[in-house]
């Protein structure tokens, strides 16, 4: 297979595993709903999106606060694009602030474990 065509098939992969930790994460947490896996892998899509594109900019914007906290408030700009996906995704819905910052940080911690296991399995 080329190159290419491994490229593809591991973001297809990548997506399949964003989009299942989207859904583990939401049936962890009763302050978030995720109508099914389709809606998980659209909604890592989207909050990927938005990591890319709205993030740097909301950082700049806040490097005063950041360096304040000591980073910490990197956290709250995380659950503000989670809040941010929940409005223009149907079938995603979080019930405030504090479960789109719990949703942030499980997703990463699963997001993590997931991505360890990947990388074991590529050597």
């Amino acid at each position: 297979m080329s190159k290419e065509g491994n490229n593809w098939g591991r973001i297809l992969i990548q997506l399949i595993v964003a989009g299942l930790a989207v859904l583990i994460t939401g049936y962890l947490l009763p302050g978030v709903y995720v109508e099914d896996f389709w809606i998980g892998v659209l909604i890592a899509v989207v909050i990927s999106l938005l990591n890319y594109t709205i993030k740097p900019i909301l950082i700049i914007l806040t490097i005063p606060i950041t360096i304040v906290t000591l980073g910490l408030f990197l956290l709250v700009i995380n659950a503000l694009i989670i809040l941010f996906a929940a409005e223009i995704i149907p079938g995603f819905v979080v019930e405030g602030f504090w479960w789109a910052l719990l949703f942030s940080f499980i997703l990463s911690i699963i997001n993590a474990i997931f991505g360890v296991s990947l990388l074991d399995n590529d050597r």
